[in-house]
């Protein structure tokens, strides 16, 4: 009879368990009462099925799992479990570190399904006597992993979720094991409804499916679901749409029910073309590009085109002459920025606003909140009036800001749906055709020998909770985001709402995207925003999903260690030292930073440029007064080398003093340098979209007495490290354009007057206004100083940006005129590479890199015909 009653109890998604605990019994009233009386914290987590932890400091002699089944605040104790203390586990200490000093509890459960207990709002409570002293909600994601995806045929072994066509039927599966019904609602193209049908819960996985014929005239689609939410602490009933989707309305208000093999979200010669060959990742010269920079701008651009997928069809037009110029020298993959389905820009173009829009236009939009719509004619663009300004004054700025979250303009690190094009960048956002424009995009830059590469975001969402944008945190409520172990806070140490891709669906959820872009979309290599806040496991696990459908896919990314993961609080990181020879690529800080002449962050390197002093590689001599001011140029020095040779842990040079120094005795920021084990595991850079510009870091830095024709040696001098680096090079586009932004730091979502690139060569976009305040109002003071006592040598004309681009032109070129720029190989590099010019007696400033193909030692083996030494 028991047993019986154990499987009615796990069938029942409307009852929150079905057995109390005979040896402990407190009163929901007291529980209630406790917790009407005091903050609550979150600080005990379920992490499996049978074991729960207790922070140290919460109060309590005994501890129960009770349960509520309509939330604490709004119904009685449906449940409660006695906790027996226990030893804390070594695998439990394993797997979650961050919770090592918690007290473990084991649940004294009769054998009874304890999965109800998820639909509702379970607490730990404390007791002192029958005296409730403490109540806790309980964090449970890490027990969802446990009851559903840790055994064989569980939730992560489903192969086909979201929507799957197969024969006469089309299918929906969706994973969400907290709720207590879901509902599958229809709508047509015009988004009227049609039906809402009841899904079936499979128990064993927690998947809610549904077969519906596909003779019906259904297009979008969304999920209802009834479920519990901790935001509310109630019981929700909501439509979302689904995160496994592959095509979306407008705004991202629907799902659409699409196959991807359909020849109609195909472009001409999609299924036939294929990505030019690589033969190995260090062969690769990246060029990084947000979409809209490409084109937006451009007028020998359509109008419909620019700023859009479809600028990269139109062959004969100043941005694709100019890539085409970059590919022709020894560009070999293009990166573009975020490019998925973003929560920033309004996807409908007459919402709008742009710089060739009216200032009646914006100023009705923003509904007049800014002083310039007082001030300017009502029939001027906003172009018009931004170059009205002086430069030097902050209205230009201001009138960026006023528009900034109505334009048409974000980077896009705001994930909405991760496996869907992004609309605003599509002629028309709503169905297929953001699908068929990316994939011609894709098709357009493959068929001119380029790789494509995509910044992906899977370490954060744009929204969480109720918002209209969430979707993640609507399926499974605090199951996809990390959380404070204390107060149950979702981490926002990326900027926004952190993912937790340790837990199994969410790690599953990005490995199954990957594999989407790499086999429909044929992207051949994905750049990973803050990776450190992946697992080093899954990004190996994903790459190899992903090489199962494209085997030379590379990956890539940003391997900084830090926020509520660094030094692996919750699991080895997908950092740089993590990454230690794996062939995952992470940008190098340690070039950068030498090369740029110090940190981004660090406020006092931007100050002595009020002064007039130069720092980092073009330090004048006769500033090297002091001790202190040589230990720092001779460690830049060997900063550089270090770059250039792969940044190898294991590299050696001869240091001032002679001595030998390798690369983990060479200092960055209290770190060792060398990290790198394989030339694919560094990503060489001097700049990318973060920080500013390269040209605007350098006129923060120089005297004031350079000439302009210095300033542009410097700044394509600065550009020869990367691409003459061991490693794989990363060029940040229009960095051969001289690229200003007007010193702005951080221009994820400041239009195009300060991104705009000109690839007519005419203007590098430099002095264009003071940069928004928000980010650098504390440097405007002395970005006016430099500007003025500069005298115009910060101001270039065509001439010079045309010799910039030819010479970085003429530095691909030799890159790619031998292999031995692009060795494949740790030992390679250790046999190959020596610098001269090191050791005592050694001159300033002269860093001299040898290349031996045999003409030192003999025995190595030939990797170029043409040549036996390169210096």
């Amino acid at each position: 009879m028991f047993f019986r009653l154990s499987l009615l109890c796990a069938a029942l998604t409307l009852m929150i368990g079905c057995s109390p605990n005979p040896n402990i019994q407190i009163s929901d009233e007291k529980v209630k009462t406790f917790s009407s009386n005091n903050p609550l914290e979150s600080a005990a987590h379920w992490v499996r099925k049978d074991i729960i932890l207790v922070a140290p400091h919460v109060a309590g002699e005994k501890f129960v799992l009770a349960t509520f089944s309509s939330g604490l605040s709004h119904g009685p104790m449906t449940t409660q479990y006695r906790l027996n203390a226990i030893d804390l586990p070594p695998e439990i200490q394993t797997k979650f570190p961050h919770l090592g000093t918690f007290n473990a509890y084991r649940i004294v459960t009769h054998s009874v399904d304890l999965r109800a207990q998820m639909r509702g709002e379970p607490v730990v409570a404390g007791l002192d006597g029958d005296e409730v002293i403490s109540v806790n909600l309980l964090q449970f994601g890490h027990a969802l992993d446990d009851f559903y995806t840790s055994g064989p045929d569980d939730a992560d072994d489903v192969l086909d979720y979201g929507v799957v066509r197969s024969g006469d039927t089309t299918n929906f599966k969706v994973w969400a094991p907290t709720a207590i019904n879901v509902r599958l609602a229809l709508f047509d193209k015009k988004k009227s409804s049609l039906n809402t049908l009841p899904m079936v819960l499979d128990l064993d996985t927690g998947v809610w499916a549904l077969n519906i014929p596909n003779d019906q005239p259904a297009f979008y689609y969304r999920y209802e679901l009834e479920i519990f939410h901790p935001q509310t602490r109630q019981h929700e009933t909501y439509q979302v749409t689904d995160p496994y989707s592959l095509c979306l309305s407008s705004n991202s208000e629907y799902s659409c029910i699409i196959d991807l093999d359909d020849p109609q979200t195909q472009p001409e010669g999609w299924t036939s073309h294929s990505s030019p060959n690589l033969t190995h990742p260090e062969a690769q010269v990246i060029y990084e590009a947000h979409i809209g920079d490409f084109s937006g701008t451009d007028q020998s651009t359509s109008e419909i085109a620019r700023g859009r997928y479809k600028a990269f069809t139109e062959a004969k037009t100043a941005p694709m002459k100019h890539l085409a110029d970059l590919k022709d020298a020894g560009l070999t993959t293009f990166h573009l920025l975020p490019a998925y389905d973003i929560g920033t820009v309004d996807e409908i173009q007459n919402n709008q606003i742009r710089l060739s829009d009216t200032v009646a236009k914006a100023c009705t939009a923003i509904n007049d909140k800014s002083a310039f719509c007082n001030k300017a004619a009502p029939e001027q663009t906003l172009r018009a009036l931004l170059e009205s300004y002086d430069p030097l004054s902050p209205n230009a700025q201001a009138v960026i800001e006023a528009i900034d979250e109505q334009d048409d303009y974000n980077w896009g690190y705001d994930p909405v749906h991760y496996t869907v094009p992004e609309g605003s960048y599509a002629t028309d956002a709503d169905g297929i055709t953001r699908i068929i424009e990316f994939r011609e995009m894709v098709q357009s830059l493959h068929e001119m020998g380029l790789r494509v590469v995509m910044d992906v975001v899977y370490n954060h969402t744009f929204k969480s909770g109720m918002d209209e944008k969430s979707v993640l945190d609507k399926i499974v409520p605090g199951y996809y985001h990390r959380r404070h172990p204390l107060t149950g806070e979702i981490e926002r140490s990326t900027c926004c709402e952190n993912t937790a891709t340790e837990r199994v669906m969410m790690g599953k959820l990005m490995t199954d995207s990957l594999v989407v872009w790499a086999r429909d979309y044929k992207i051949d290599g994905f750049r990973f925003d803050l990776m450190g806040h992946q697992p080093r496991d899954l990004m190996l696990s994903a790459r190899d999903a992903v090489h199962k459908v494209d085997q030379d896919n590379y990956f890539y990314g940003e391997g900084w260690n830090f926020g509520e993961v660094a030094n692996n609080a919750r699991f080895v990181q997908a950092t740089q030292t993590e990454l230690t020879g794996t062939e995952i690529g992470t940008f190098t800080d340690r070039l950068r930073d030498a090369v740029r002449g110090g940190t981004p962050f660090v406020e006092s390197d931007h100050m002595r440029a009020a002064q007039g002093i130069g720092s980092g590689q073009w330090t004048r001599r006769n500033e090297l007064a002091s001790p202190q001011d040589r230990s720092t140029y001779d460690n830049d020095l060997n900063l550089v080398r270090l770059g250039l040779a792969g940044n190898l842990k294991s590299f050696e040079l001869l240091g001032r003093d002679g001595t030998r120094l390798s690369g983990t005795d060479i200092d960055y920021l209290g770190a060792p340098a060398g990290y790198a084990e394989d030339p694919a595991d560094t990503i060489n850079y001097v700049s990318k979209h973060d920080n500013q510009s390269l040209w605007d870091n350098h006129q923060y830095r120089l005297p004031y007495d350079m000439t302009t024709e210095d300033r542009v040696r410097l700044h394509v001098q600065s550009m020869s490290y990367p691409i003459y680096a061991q490693g794989i090079p990363f060029i940040h586009m229009g960095s051969e354009l001289l690229r200003s932004k007007s010193f702005l730091r951080d221009s994820y979502n400041y239009g195009h007057w300060f991104n705009a690139v000109d690839f007519t060569y005419k203007s590098n976009n430099y002095n264009k206004g003071l940069p928004p305040a928000e980010k650098d109002k504390a440097n405007w003071p002395l970005i006016g100083k430099l500007i003025t006592a500069n005298e115009g040598r910060d101001i270039v004309d065509e001439k010079l940006i045309r010799a910039a681009k030819a010479e970085v032109l003429t530095m691909l070129q030799i890159r790619q005129s031998s292999p031995l720029f692009s060795l494949q190989t740790q030992e390679d590099i250790l046999s190959r590479i020596r610098f001269l010019n090191t050791g005592p007696g050694q001159i300033d400033g002269l860093i001299i890199m040898s290349i031996d193909d045999g003409f030192h030692d003999p025995s190595l083996k030939d990797l170029d015909p043409n040549f036996s030494e390169i210096i």
